[in-house]
Protein backbone atom coordinates (compact mmCIF):
# COMPACT_ATOMS: atom_id res chain seq x y z
CA UNK A 1 0.00 0.00 0.00
CA UNK A 2 1.29 3.50 -0.84
CA UNK A 3 0.17 6.88 0.43
CA UNK A 4 -0.06 10.08 -1.54
CA UNK A 5 0.78 13.61 -0.41
CA UNK A 6 -2.77 14.16 0.81
CA UNK A 7 -2.51 11.18 3.12
CA UNK A 8 -4.77 9.04 0.93
CA UNK A 9 -3.94 5.36 1.01
CA UNK A 10 -3.95 3.80 -2.44
CA UNK A 11 -3.92 0.02 -2.19
CA UNK A 12 -3.14 -2.38 -4.92
CA UNK A 13 -6.34 -4.00 -6.09
CA UNK A 14 -7.82 -6.63 -3.79
CA UNK A 15 -10.72 -9.02 -4.16
CA UNK A 16 -9.49 -9.85 -7.63
CA UNK A 17 -10.62 -12.37 -10.15
CA UNK A 18 -8.45 -13.94 -12.83
CA UNK A 19 -8.38 -10.68 -14.84
CA UNK A 20 -8.31 -8.13 -12.02
CA UNK A 21 -10.73 -6.71 -9.44
CA UNK A 22 -14.24 -8.10 -9.43
CA UNK A 23 -17.20 -6.06 -10.65
CA UNK A 24 -18.49 -5.92 -7.07
CA UNK A 25 -15.20 -4.41 -5.89
CA UNK A 26 -15.24 -1.83 -8.68
CA UNK A 27 -18.86 -0.89 -7.88
CA UNK A 28 -18.05 -0.57 -4.18
CA UNK A 29 -15.07 1.70 -4.86
CA UNK A 30 -17.12 3.83 -7.27
CA UNK A 31 -19.81 4.31 -4.60
CA UNK A 32 -17.14 5.73 -2.26
CA UNK A 33 -16.16 8.46 -4.75
CA UNK A 34 -17.51 12.00 -4.85
CA UNK A 35 -16.15 13.97 -7.80
CA UNK A 36 -17.25 17.60 -7.99
CA UNK A 37 -16.19 21.05 -9.12
CA UNK A 38 -16.39 24.31 -7.21
CA UNK A 39 -17.55 27.04 -9.59
CA UNK A 40 -18.53 30.68 -9.17
CA UNK A 41 -18.19 34.27 -10.29
CA UNK A 42 -14.74 35.76 -9.52
CA UNK A 43 -14.17 36.82 -5.91
CA UNK A 44 -17.04 34.76 -4.48
CA UNK A 45 -14.53 32.90 -2.29
CA UNK A 46 -14.08 29.75 -4.36
CA UNK A 47 -10.43 29.02 -3.62
CA UNK A 48 -10.97 29.92 0.04
CA UNK A 49 -13.83 27.41 0.22
CA UNK A 50 -11.64 24.78 -1.46
CA UNK A 51 -9.01 25.38 1.20
CA UNK A 52 -11.60 25.20 3.98
CA UNK A 53 -12.95 21.87 2.70
CA UNK A 54 -9.45 20.37 2.73
CA UNK A 55 -8.86 21.81 6.20
CA UNK A 56 -12.07 20.31 7.62
CA UNK A 57 -11.21 16.95 6.08
CA UNK A 58 -8.05 17.16 8.24
CA UNK A 59 -5.74 16.90 5.24
CA UNK A 60 -4.01 20.17 6.15
CA UNK A 61 -3.73 21.72 9.61
CA UNK A 62 -3.90 25.40 8.72
CA UNK A 63 -5.62 27.27 5.89
CA UNK A 64 -3.26 29.11 3.54
CA UNK A 65 -5.49 32.06 2.65
CA UNK A 66 -4.76 35.32 4.44
CA UNK A 67 -7.05 38.08 3.23
CA UNK A 68 -5.59 41.39 2.15
CA UNK A 69 -2.74 41.77 -0.30
CA UNK A 70 -0.04 42.47 2.25
CA UNK A 71 1.45 39.19 3.47
CA UNK A 72 -0.99 37.11 1.46
CA UNK A 73 -0.25 33.40 1.31
CA UNK A 74 -1.63 31.42 -1.59
CA UNK A 75 -4.12 28.61 -1.19
CA UNK A 76 -3.05 25.06 -1.95
CA UNK A 77 -5.07 25.14 -5.16
CA UNK A 78 -3.51 28.39 -6.49
CA UNK A 79 0.07 27.51 -7.42
CA UNK A 80 0.92 29.65 -10.48
CA UNK A 81 2.95 32.79 -9.78
CA UNK A 82 0.28 34.92 -11.48
CA UNK A 83 -2.38 33.37 -9.23
CA UNK A 84 -0.36 34.13 -6.12
CA UNK A 85 0.36 37.70 -7.24
CA UNK A 86 -3.23 38.54 -8.22
CA UNK A 87 -5.12 36.46 -5.70
CA UNK A 88 -7.32 34.84 -8.38
CA UNK A 89 -7.55 31.36 -9.87
CA UNK A 90 -6.21 31.23 -13.42
CA UNK A 91 -6.17 27.48 -13.99
CA UNK A 92 -8.19 24.57 -12.68
CA UNK A 93 -6.66 22.27 -10.07
CA UNK A 94 -7.39 18.74 -8.90
CA UNK A 95 -7.15 17.56 -5.30
CA UNK A 96 -7.91 14.10 -3.95
CA UNK A 97 -8.26 13.31 -0.26
CA UNK A 98 -10.07 10.90 2.08
CA UNK A 99 -12.97 11.93 4.30
CA UNK A 100 -14.95 10.05 6.93
CA UNK A 101 -18.29 11.61 7.85
CA UNK A 102 -19.50 11.86 11.47
CA UNK A 103 -21.76 8.85 10.74
CA UNK A 104 -18.71 6.80 9.77
CA UNK A 105 -19.24 6.86 6.00
CA UNK A 106 -15.86 6.50 4.34
CA UNK A 107 -15.37 8.47 1.10
CA UNK A 108 -12.73 9.60 -1.33
CA UNK A 109 -13.17 13.21 -2.44
CA UNK A 110 -12.00 14.34 -5.88
CA UNK A 111 -12.28 18.12 -5.73
CA UNK A 112 -11.68 20.27 -8.80
CA UNK A 113 -11.15 23.97 -8.23
CA UNK A 114 -11.84 26.12 -11.30
CA UNK A 115 -11.07 29.65 -12.46
CA UNK A 116 -14.08 31.92 -12.02
CA UNK A 117 -13.08 34.63 -14.49
CA UNK A 118 -15.04 34.56 -17.76
CA UNK A 119 -11.78 34.77 -19.74
CA UNK A 120 -11.02 31.19 -18.63
CA UNK A 121 -14.45 29.74 -19.48
CA UNK A 122 -12.91 27.02 -21.65
CA UNK A 123 -10.88 25.66 -18.72
CA UNK A 124 -13.96 25.64 -16.48
CA UNK A 125 -16.01 23.89 -19.16
CA UNK A 126 -13.39 21.16 -19.52
CA UNK A 127 -13.57 20.52 -15.79
CA UNK A 128 -17.37 20.28 -15.93
CA UNK A 129 -17.07 17.36 -18.36
CA UNK A 130 -15.24 15.41 -15.64
CA UNK A 131 -17.50 15.81 -12.57
CA UNK A 132 -20.69 14.25 -11.21
CA UNK A 133 -21.80 17.30 -9.24
CA UNK A 134 -21.07 21.01 -8.93
CA UNK A 135 -20.89 23.27 -5.90
CA UNK A 136 -22.01 26.73 -7.02
CA UNK A 137 -20.76 29.51 -4.77
CA UNK A 138 -22.77 32.75 -4.52
CA UNK A 139 -21.65 35.94 -2.77
CA UNK A 140 -24.26 36.82 -0.10
CA UNK A 141 -24.09 40.52 -0.99
CA UNK A 142 -24.01 40.23 -4.80
CA UNK A 143 -26.34 37.31 -5.50
CA UNK A 144 -26.41 35.85 -9.00
CA UNK A 145 -23.78 37.51 -11.20
CA UNK A 146 -23.34 37.12 -15.00
CA UNK A 147 -20.66 34.41 -14.87
CA UNK A 148 -22.64 32.56 -12.19
CA UNK A 149 -25.66 32.48 -14.51
CA UNK A 150 -23.57 31.12 -17.40
CA UNK A 151 -22.10 28.38 -15.25
CA UNK A 152 -25.52 27.40 -13.92
CA UNK A 153 -26.69 27.05 -17.52
CA UNK A 154 -23.71 24.90 -18.53
CA UNK A 155 -24.37 22.61 -15.56
CA UNK A 156 -28.03 22.33 -16.43
CA UNK A 157 -27.34 21.56 -20.10
CA UNK A 158 -24.92 18.83 -19.03
CA UNK A 159 -27.44 17.65 -16.39
CA UNK A 160 -24.97 18.11 -13.55
CA UNK A 161 -26.72 18.35 -10.15
CA UNK A 162 -25.96 21.62 -8.39
CA UNK A 163 -25.45 22.29 -4.69
CA UNK A 164 -25.71 26.04 -3.98
CA UNK A 165 -23.62 27.64 -1.25
CA UNK A 166 -24.34 31.21 -0.10
CA UNK A 167 -20.91 32.42 1.03
CA UNK A 168 -19.60 35.40 3.02
CA UNK A 169 -22.53 35.44 5.47
CA UNK A 170 -20.14 36.98 8.00
CA UNK A 171 -20.28 40.21 5.95
CA UNK A 172 -23.20 42.56 5.25
CA UNK A 173 -25.39 41.12 2.53
CA UNK A 174 -28.89 40.59 1.23
CA UNK A 175 -31.94 39.05 2.87
CA UNK A 176 -31.82 35.22 2.62
CA UNK A 177 -35.43 34.87 1.43
CA UNK A 178 -34.73 37.46 -1.28
CA UNK A 179 -31.75 35.39 -2.46
CA UNK A 180 -33.93 32.26 -2.63
CA UNK A 181 -36.50 34.12 -4.76
CA UNK A 182 -33.76 35.34 -7.09
CA UNK A 183 -32.35 31.83 -7.61
CA UNK A 184 -35.76 30.44 -8.55
CA UNK A 185 -36.72 33.39 -10.75
CA UNK A 186 -33.48 33.68 -12.70
CA UNK A 187 -32.34 30.08 -13.18
CA UNK A 188 -35.53 28.08 -12.77
CA UNK A 189 -34.22 25.77 -10.04
CA UNK A 190 -36.24 25.65 -6.83
CA UNK A 191 -33.90 26.25 -3.86
CA UNK A 192 -34.39 23.76 -1.02
CA UNK A 193 -32.23 25.01 1.87
CA UNK A 194 -30.70 22.38 4.13
CA UNK A 195 -29.34 25.00 6.53
CA UNK A 196 -30.67 28.46 7.34
CA UNK A 197 -28.65 31.34 8.84
CA UNK A 198 -29.10 32.36 12.45
CA UNK A 199 -28.28 36.04 12.43
CA UNK A 200 -28.45 38.49 9.55
CA UNK A 201 -25.65 38.75 6.99
CA UNK A 202 -22.75 40.34 8.85
CA UNK A 203 -23.77 38.82 12.19
CA UNK A 204 -23.36 35.11 11.54
CA UNK A 205 -23.95 33.11 14.73
CA UNK A 206 -24.60 29.71 13.16
CA UNK A 207 -27.21 27.82 11.17
CA UNK A 208 -30.50 26.09 11.75
CA UNK A 209 -30.14 22.53 10.48
CA UNK A 210 -33.52 22.12 8.77
CA UNK A 211 -33.18 18.32 8.75
CA UNK A 212 -32.82 17.99 12.55
CA UNK A 213 -34.27 21.28 13.80
CA UNK A 214 -31.13 21.92 15.86
CA UNK A 215 -28.90 24.99 16.10
CA UNK A 216 -25.29 24.59 14.94
CA UNK A 217 -23.43 27.40 16.71
CA UNK A 218 -20.02 28.44 15.38
CA UNK A 219 -17.06 29.95 17.22
CA UNK A 220 -14.50 32.11 15.47
CA UNK A 221 -10.84 31.19 15.38
CA UNK A 222 -7.92 33.54 14.84
CA UNK A 223 -8.03 34.63 11.20
CA UNK A 224 -10.07 31.57 10.27
CA UNK A 225 -6.82 29.61 9.93
CA UNK A 226 -8.11 26.55 11.79
CA UNK A 227 -11.40 24.65 11.74
CA UNK A 228 -14.11 26.60 13.59
CA UNK A 229 -15.45 24.76 16.67
CA UNK A 230 -19.18 24.10 16.53
CA UNK A 231 -21.86 23.12 19.05
CA UNK A 232 -25.15 21.36 18.28
CA UNK A 233 -27.95 22.75 20.44
CA UNK A 234 -31.54 21.56 20.69
CA UNK A 235 -34.27 24.17 20.07
CA UNK A 236 -34.72 25.11 23.74
CA UNK A 237 -31.01 25.74 24.25
CA UNK A 238 -30.85 27.47 20.86
CA UNK A 239 -33.52 29.96 21.91
CA UNK A 240 -31.66 30.71 25.12
CA UNK A 241 -28.43 31.16 23.16
CA UNK A 242 -29.54 33.15 20.10
CA UNK A 243 -32.88 34.66 21.21
CA UNK A 244 -34.74 36.58 18.51
CA UNK A 245 -32.27 35.52 15.81
CA UNK A 246 -33.22 31.89 16.46
CA UNK A 247 -36.94 32.73 16.42
CA UNK A 248 -36.54 34.51 13.07
CA UNK A 249 -34.64 31.58 11.57
CA UNK A 250 -37.35 29.13 12.71
CA UNK A 251 -40.16 31.32 11.29
CA UNK A 252 -38.40 31.67 7.94
CA UNK A 253 -37.72 27.93 7.80
CA UNK A 254 -41.42 27.26 8.38
CA UNK A 255 -42.25 29.64 5.52
CA UNK A 256 -39.94 27.66 3.25
CA UNK A 257 -41.66 24.41 4.20
CA UNK A 258 -45.08 25.91 3.55
CA UNK A 259 -43.85 26.99 0.11
CA UNK A 260 -42.72 23.45 -0.79
CA UNK A 261 -39.00 24.21 -0.46
CA UNK A 262 -37.99 21.16 1.55
CA UNK A 263 -35.19 19.00 0.14
CA UNK A 264 -36.04 16.03 -2.10
CA UNK A 265 -33.15 13.98 -3.48
CA UNK A 266 -34.96 12.80 -6.61
CA UNK A 267 -35.71 16.35 -7.79
CA UNK A 268 -32.11 17.35 -6.92
CA UNK A 269 -30.65 14.56 -9.05
CA UNK A 270 -33.22 15.38 -11.74
CA UNK A 271 -31.92 18.98 -11.96
CA UNK A 272 -35.21 20.51 -10.79
CA UNK A 273 -34.05 21.69 -7.36
CA UNK A 274 -30.83 22.80 -5.72
CA UNK A 275 -30.05 22.26 -2.02
CA UNK A 276 -28.72 25.42 -0.36
CA UNK A 277 -26.27 25.93 2.52
CA UNK A 278 -25.00 29.11 4.17
CA UNK A 279 -21.31 29.50 4.94
CA UNK A 280 -18.43 31.77 5.65
CA UNK A 281 -15.51 30.02 4.00
CA UNK A 282 -13.04 32.60 5.35
CA UNK A 283 -14.11 31.79 8.95
CA UNK A 284 -14.65 28.07 8.22
CA UNK A 285 -18.31 28.37 9.26
CA UNK A 286 -20.67 25.84 7.66
CA UNK A 287 -17.93 23.91 5.85
CA UNK A 288 -18.48 20.67 7.81
CA UNK A 289 -22.12 20.74 6.72
CA UNK A 290 -21.11 21.05 3.06
CA UNK A 291 -18.72 18.10 3.32
CA UNK A 292 -21.42 15.95 4.90
CA UNK A 293 -23.99 16.95 2.25
CA UNK A 294 -21.54 15.96 -0.49
CA UNK A 295 -21.02 12.56 1.15
CA UNK A 296 -24.70 11.90 1.84
CA UNK A 297 -26.44 13.45 -1.16
CA UNK A 298 -24.09 14.02 -4.10
CA UNK A 299 -24.14 11.28 -6.77
CA UNK A 300 -21.32 8.80 -7.10
CA UNK A 301 -19.95 7.81 -10.55
CA UNK A 302 -22.50 6.08 -12.75
CA UNK A 303 -20.73 5.45 -16.04
CA UNK A 304 -20.02 7.81 -18.92
CA UNK A 305 -21.87 8.41 -22.20
CA UNK A 306 -19.79 7.58 -25.28
CA UNK A 307 -19.93 9.18 -28.76
CA UNK A 308 -22.72 6.79 -29.77
CA UNK A 309 -24.89 7.88 -26.84
CA UNK A 310 -24.36 4.61 -24.94
CA UNK A 311 -23.44 4.58 -21.26
CA UNK A 312 -20.34 2.55 -20.42
CA UNK A 313 -20.97 1.00 -16.98
CA UNK A 314 -18.44 1.67 -14.23
CA UNK A 315 -17.83 -2.11 -13.98
CA UNK A 316 -16.62 -2.29 -17.62
CA UNK A 317 -12.89 -2.59 -18.40
CA UNK A 318 -10.83 0.52 -17.74
CA UNK A 319 -11.57 3.71 -19.62
CA UNK A 320 -10.85 7.37 -18.99
CA UNK A 321 -10.91 10.69 -20.80
CA UNK A 322 -8.43 13.52 -20.62
CA UNK A 323 -10.01 16.84 -19.65
CA UNK A 324 -6.94 18.96 -19.04
CA UNK A 325 -3.24 19.14 -19.91
CA UNK A 326 -0.92 21.28 -17.78
CA UNK A 327 2.82 21.95 -17.85
CA UNK A 328 4.97 24.14 -15.66
CA UNK A 329 3.54 22.96 -12.33
CA UNK A 330 7.00 22.27 -10.93
CA UNK A 331 10.10 24.10 -12.15
CA UNK A 332 12.19 21.09 -11.11
CA UNK A 333 10.26 18.80 -13.47
CA UNK A 334 9.89 20.06 -17.03
CA UNK A 335 7.14 17.62 -17.78
CA UNK A 336 3.51 17.86 -18.73
CA UNK A 337 0.63 16.37 -16.77
CA UNK A 338 -2.51 15.08 -18.46
CA UNK A 339 -5.47 15.00 -16.07
CA UNK A 340 -7.78 12.07 -16.82
CA UNK A 341 -11.11 11.18 -15.22
CA UNK A 342 -11.49 7.43 -14.68
CA UNK A 343 -14.88 6.44 -16.12
CA UNK A 344 -14.87 2.67 -15.73
CA UNK A 345 -12.85 -0.23 -14.43
CA UNK A 346 -9.62 -0.11 -12.47
CA UNK A 347 -6.46 1.78 -13.30
CA UNK A 348 -3.18 0.15 -12.36
CA UNK A 349 0.10 1.93 -12.93
CA UNK A 350 2.28 0.36 -15.60
CA UNK A 351 -0.57 -0.99 -17.69
CA UNK A 352 -0.51 -0.47 -21.44
CA UNK A 353 -3.69 1.30 -22.58
CA UNK A 354 -4.95 2.25 -26.04
CA UNK A 355 -5.14 5.88 -27.13
CA UNK A 356 -8.50 5.96 -28.93
CA UNK A 357 -7.62 8.88 -31.22
CA UNK A 358 -4.53 7.24 -32.73
CA UNK A 359 -5.03 3.58 -31.87
CA UNK A 360 -1.50 3.54 -30.48
CA UNK A 361 -0.46 2.01 -27.14
CA UNK A 362 0.00 4.33 -24.16
CA UNK A 363 2.21 3.19 -21.24
CA UNK A 364 1.20 4.44 -17.80
CA UNK A 365 4.51 4.09 -16.01
CA UNK A 366 4.40 7.66 -14.66
CA UNK A 367 0.98 7.89 -13.01
CA UNK A 368 0.48 10.31 -10.17
CA UNK A 369 -2.04 11.45 -7.64
CA UNK A 370 -2.29 15.24 -7.77
CA UNK A 371 -3.00 17.50 -4.81
CA UNK A 372 -2.74 21.06 -6.10
CA UNK A 373 0.88 21.42 -7.13
CA UNK A 374 2.00 18.40 -5.10
CA UNK A 375 2.33 14.98 -6.68
CA UNK A 376 2.87 11.43 -5.48
CA UNK A 377 3.05 8.09 -7.25
CA UNK A 378 -0.35 6.50 -7.82
CA UNK A 379 -0.65 2.73 -8.12
CA UNK A 380 -4.42 2.23 -8.37
CA UNK A 381 -7.45 4.35 -9.21
CA UNK A 382 -11.18 3.71 -9.52
CA UNK A 383 -14.17 5.26 -11.33
CA UNK A 384 -14.51 8.91 -10.37
CA UNK A 385 -10.84 9.38 -9.56
CA UNK A 386 -8.68 11.94 -11.33
CA UNK A 387 -5.25 10.67 -12.29
CA UNK A 388 -2.24 12.61 -13.48
CA UNK A 389 -0.30 11.07 -16.35
CA UNK A 390 3.19 12.56 -16.55
CA UNK A 391 5.17 13.06 -19.76
CA UNK A 392 1.96 12.54 -21.72
CA UNK A 393 3.02 14.49 -24.78
CA UNK A 394 0.67 12.57 -27.07
CA UNK A 395 -2.47 13.39 -25.07
CA UNK A 396 -4.82 16.33 -25.65
CA UNK A 397 -7.97 17.50 -23.83
CA UNK A 398 -10.87 15.33 -24.97
CA UNK A 399 -8.78 12.23 -25.71
CA UNK A 400 -9.98 8.77 -24.59
CA UNK A 401 -7.87 5.97 -23.12
CA UNK A 402 -9.18 2.43 -22.74
CA UNK A 403 -8.24 -1.20 -22.10
CA UNK A 404 -9.67 -4.30 -23.83
CA UNK A 405 -13.07 -3.07 -25.05
CA UNK A 406 -12.81 0.02 -27.33
CA UNK A 407 -14.69 3.18 -26.41
CA UNK A 408 -14.55 6.78 -27.55
CA UNK A 409 -15.95 9.57 -25.39
CA UNK A 410 -17.20 12.83 -26.95
CA UNK A 411 -14.51 15.42 -27.72
CA UNK A 412 -14.41 18.68 -25.79
CA UNK A 413 -15.43 21.60 -28.03
CA UNK A 414 -13.31 24.71 -28.47
CA UNK A 415 -15.13 27.96 -27.72
CA UNK A 416 -15.54 30.74 -30.23
CA UNK A 417 -12.63 33.18 -29.78
CA UNK A 418 -13.27 36.92 -29.66
CA UNK A 419 -9.73 38.32 -29.30
CA UNK A 420 -6.85 37.82 -31.74
CA UNK A 421 -3.16 38.75 -31.81
CA UNK A 422 -0.14 38.02 -34.00
CA UNK A 423 2.64 36.39 -31.95
CA UNK A 424 6.32 37.10 -32.63
CA UNK A 425 9.38 36.00 -30.73
CA UNK A 426 11.50 38.91 -29.48
CA UNK A 427 14.75 36.95 -29.28
CA UNK A 428 15.87 35.41 -32.63
CA UNK A 429 18.22 33.01 -30.80
CA UNK A 430 15.20 31.41 -29.09
CA UNK A 431 13.58 30.14 -32.28
CA UNK A 432 13.31 26.51 -31.13
CA UNK A 433 11.91 27.50 -27.74
CA UNK A 434 9.43 29.79 -29.48
CA UNK A 435 8.06 27.02 -31.69
CA UNK A 436 7.91 24.56 -28.77
CA UNK A 437 6.14 27.11 -26.60
CA UNK A 438 3.50 27.91 -29.22
CA UNK A 439 2.79 24.20 -29.61
CA UNK A 440 2.57 23.75 -25.85
CA UNK A 441 0.17 26.68 -25.33
CA UNK A 442 -2.13 25.20 -27.97
CA UNK A 443 -1.95 21.62 -26.69
CA UNK A 444 -2.82 22.71 -23.15
CA UNK A 445 -5.66 24.90 -24.37
CA UNK A 446 -4.20 28.08 -22.86
CA UNK A 447 -5.08 29.76 -26.17
CA UNK A 448 -6.14 28.60 -29.62
CA UNK A 449 -3.48 28.87 -32.32
CA UNK A 450 -4.34 29.91 -35.89
CA UNK A 451 -2.11 29.98 -38.96
CA UNK A 452 -2.25 31.13 -42.57
CA UNK A 453 0.01 31.00 -45.60
CA UNK A 454 -0.19 34.79 -45.81
CA UNK A 455 1.40 35.32 -42.39
CA UNK A 456 3.70 32.28 -42.30
CA UNK A 457 4.99 30.00 -39.52
CA UNK A 458 6.90 32.81 -37.79
CA UNK A 459 3.73 34.77 -37.11
CA UNK A 460 1.04 32.46 -35.72
CA UNK A 461 -2.13 33.94 -34.26
CA UNK A 462 -3.25 33.58 -30.66
CA UNK A 463 -7.05 33.42 -30.42
CA UNK A 464 -8.74 33.73 -27.02
CA UNK A 465 -12.12 33.93 -25.35
CA UNK A 466 -10.82 36.71 -23.09
CA UNK A 467 -7.73 38.94 -23.03
CA UNK A 468 -6.37 37.52 -19.75
CA UNK A 469 -5.52 34.36 -21.69
CA UNK A 470 -2.96 36.44 -23.61
CA UNK A 471 -1.40 37.56 -20.33
CA UNK A 472 -1.08 33.98 -19.11
CA UNK A 473 0.42 32.79 -22.41
CA UNK A 474 2.87 35.72 -22.57
CA UNK A 475 3.95 35.19 -18.96
CA UNK A 476 4.46 31.46 -19.39
CA UNK A 477 6.32 31.80 -22.69
CA UNK A 478 8.81 34.12 -21.00
CA UNK A 479 9.19 32.45 -17.60
CA UNK A 480 8.77 28.72 -18.27
CA UNK A 481 10.06 28.43 -21.84
CA UNK A 482 12.57 31.31 -21.99
CA UNK A 483 10.95 32.49 -25.23
CA UNK A 484 9.67 36.05 -24.69
CA UNK A 485 7.05 37.19 -27.17
CA UNK A 486 5.39 40.38 -28.38
CA UNK A 487 1.74 40.57 -29.41
CA UNK A 488 0.24 42.65 -32.20
CA UNK A 489 -3.52 42.79 -31.71
CA UNK A 490 -5.73 42.29 -34.75
CA UNK A 491 -8.95 44.24 -35.43
CA UNK A 492 -11.22 41.17 -35.55
CA UNK A 493 -14.06 40.48 -33.13
CA UNK A 494 -16.18 37.74 -34.73
CA UNK A 495 -15.21 34.20 -35.79
CA UNK A 496 -17.18 31.78 -37.94
CA UNK A 497 -16.44 28.34 -39.28
CA UNK A 498 -16.16 28.11 -43.06
CA UNK A 499 -15.57 25.38 -45.64
CA UNK A 500 -12.82 25.38 -48.26
CA UNK A 501 -15.10 26.79 -51.01
CA UNK A 502 -16.20 29.64 -48.77
CA UNK A 503 -12.60 30.35 -47.80
CA UNK A 504 -11.79 30.97 -51.49
CA UNK A 505 -14.60 33.52 -51.76
CA UNK A 506 -13.42 35.26 -48.59
CA UNK A 507 -9.76 35.38 -49.62
CA UNK A 508 -9.89 38.87 -51.14
CA UNK A 509 -12.61 40.42 -48.99
CA UNK A 510 -11.73 43.58 -47.03
CA UNK A 511 -11.80 43.43 -43.20
CA UNK A 512 -11.89 39.61 -43.34
CA UNK A 513 -9.15 37.02 -42.94
CA UNK A 514 -9.23 33.20 -43.02
CA UNK A 515 -7.03 31.03 -40.78
CA UNK A 516 -6.58 27.33 -40.10
CA UNK A 517 -6.85 26.24 -36.48
CA UNK A 518 -4.51 23.50 -35.29
CA UNK A 519 -7.37 20.97 -35.33
CA UNK A 520 -7.85 21.67 -39.06
CA UNK A 521 -10.98 23.83 -38.74
CA UNK A 522 -11.06 26.88 -41.05
CA UNK A 523 -12.01 30.09 -39.22
CA UNK A 524 -13.14 33.28 -40.96
CA UNK A 525 -12.46 36.36 -38.84
CA UNK A 526 -14.57 39.49 -39.38
CA UNK A 527 -13.85 42.97 -38.05
CA UNK A 528 -17.40 43.47 -36.74
CA UNK A 529 -20.73 41.64 -36.68
CA UNK A 530 -22.02 44.23 -39.17
CA UNK A 531 -19.23 43.29 -41.59
CA UNK A 532 -20.27 39.64 -41.17
CA UNK A 533 -23.95 40.45 -41.77
CA UNK A 534 -23.07 42.48 -44.88
CA UNK A 535 -20.99 39.64 -46.33
CA UNK A 536 -23.73 37.09 -45.66
CA UNK A 537 -26.30 39.32 -47.33
CA UNK A 538 -24.13 39.71 -50.44
CA UNK A 539 -23.01 36.05 -50.51
CA UNK A 540 -25.92 33.88 -49.32
CA UNK A 541 -24.41 30.73 -50.86
CA UNK A 542 -21.27 30.82 -48.68
CA UNK A 543 -21.60 28.37 -45.78
CA UNK A 544 -20.64 30.05 -42.49
CA UNK A 545 -21.51 28.54 -39.10
CA UNK A 546 -21.39 29.70 -35.51
CA UNK A 547 -18.89 28.14 -33.13
CA UNK A 548 -19.55 27.13 -29.53
CA UNK A 549 -19.84 30.28 -27.41
CA UNK A 550 -18.63 30.49 -23.82
CA UNK A 551 -21.55 29.61 -21.55
CA UNK A 552 -23.57 28.06 -24.38
CA UNK A 553 -21.74 24.72 -24.59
Amino acid sequence: MTENSAGLATATAGSTGPTGPSEDRISAEARRRRTFAVISHPDAGKSTLTEALVLHAKVITEAGAIHGKAGRRSTVSDWMEMEKARGISITSTAMQFPYTSPTGQDCVINLLDTPGHADFSEDTYRVLTAVDCAVMLIDAAKGLEPQTLKLFEVCRLRRIPIITVINKWDRPGRDPLELMDEIQARIGLRPTPLTWPVGIAGDFKGVLDRRTGNFIRFTRTAGGATAAPEEHLEPGAALASAGVDWETAVEESELLSADGSDFDRDTFLGNATTPVLFTSAALNFGVNQLLDVLVQLAPSPNGQIDVDGQRRPTESPFSAFVFKVQAGMDSAHRDRIAYARVCSGTFERGEVLTHATTGKPFVTKYAQSVFGQQRSTLDTAWPGDVIGLANANALRPGDTLYRDIPVHYPPIPSFSPEHFAVVRGTDPSKHKQFRKGIEQMEQEGVVQVLRSDRRGEQAPIFAAVGPMQFEVATHRMATELSAPIALEFLPYTVARGVDAAGAEVLKNQPSVEVFTRTDGVLLALFSTKWRLEGFQRDNPDVNLWSLVAAGDA
